[in-house]
C-alpha cells in the first residue's frame, strides 16, 4: 500500500500548511468548503470513478482536518478515544 502516516502527522501537515488561511477565513467558512468536498465525494461515488473517488477521500479527510485544526481538536485522540477504547 506504501507509505504509511499517523493520522497527527496528517493533521500536522494540514496544520503547518493551512492554518493560518484557515483560521483568517474561520470555522463556519471552512466547515462550508468542507461541504462541498462532501458533495464532490457523493458525486464520484455515483460516477464510479476510482481515480476521482480517491482524491476526494482526501480532499474530504483534509478539510475535516483543517476543521479539527481550527477547533483545536486531535482527531487521532478523539478517534482511540471513541472508537478503539471503548
Amino acid at each position: 500500500m506504501g507509505e504509511s502516516m499517523r493520522i497527527k502527522e496528517a493533521q500536522r501537515i494540514i496544520y503547518d500548511d493551512f492554518y493560518d488561511k484557515d483560521r483568517k477565513r474561520g470555522v463556519f467558512p471552512t466547515f462550508t468548503w468542507f461541504i462541498e468536498e462532501v458533495g464532490e465525494l457523493a458525486e464520484a461515488i455515483l460516477n464510479k470513478n476510482q481515480e476521482n473517488l480517491k482524491e476526494e477521500i482526501a480532499d474530504v479527510f483534509a478539510w475535516l482536518l483543517s476543521i479539527a485544526n481550527l477547533l483545536n481538536i486531535d482527531v487521532e485522540e478523539a478517534f482511540i478515544e471513541k472508537y478503539v477504547k471503548k
